[in-house]
């Protein structure tokens, strides 16, 4: 598994409301995508308190040749990049998924955290920290799922908890509105 993220941080004043329709018009056009685990379509928007608007999509590819042909291969990608520029986009070696209670409802909300390493921890000491807190995420009510991941790059870990409700007040993080949730190989996840 690998998970991706591009974020597309927008002026405060843009007006959310041309991103939520392209979310509702395209959103299932990767919905039975060959290699896709999922994508969740992600926003900030500062109606909703968030500091900054954005569109943040975050995907689990089961398949590395099919992250590459959406990327690069002109499946996809193409279309961000054509009415946006071209974003830098995060990856990470995936860890771990977890399902949590609500893992058959629509996930609403999503909640990143970044974690990084120490500079001394031994990765495998370090990750087995990641997938205790994947675990407990997992359990909480409202959870869909949990993903989490490592860049050796920064040795950093990503969390991602998709919910079907908001998240516990005092978890730090960056928050999220999900859009549209495409899941075509989630199962196997």
């Amino acid at each position: 598994m690998i998970a991706a993220q591009y974020e597309i941080t927008l002026p405060t004043d843009y007006d959310m409301s041309i991103i939520h329709r392209r979310i509702a018009e395209r959103g299932a056009a990767l919905d039975d995508r060959a290699g896709l685990g999922l994508k969740a379509y992600l926003t900030r928007d500062v109606s909703d308190s968030s500091a900054v608007n954005a569109y943040a999509p975050f995907y689990l590819w089961r398949d590395p040749a099919a992250l590459a042909a959406f990327h690069w291969g002109g499946q996809g990608f193409s279309g961000i990049v054509r009415d946006f520029g071209r974003p830098q986009v995060r990856t990470w070696i995936g860890g771990g998924f977890e399902r949590g209670p609500r893992i058959g409802d629509v996930p609403t909300h999503a909640l990143k955290q970044l974690r990084p390493l120490a500079p001394d921890a031994d990765p495998a000491d370090a990750t087995a920290g990641i997938v205790g807190t994947a675990a407990e995420l997992a359990a909480l009510p409202g959870t869909h799922s949990v993903a989490w991941g490592l860049d050796p790059t920064r040795w950093e870990a990503v969390l991602l908890r998709l919910s079907t409700a908001g998240h516990p007040d005092g978890v730090a993080g960056t928050r999220y509105r999900v859009g549209h949730l495409s899941a075509p190989e989630m199962a196997a996840l």
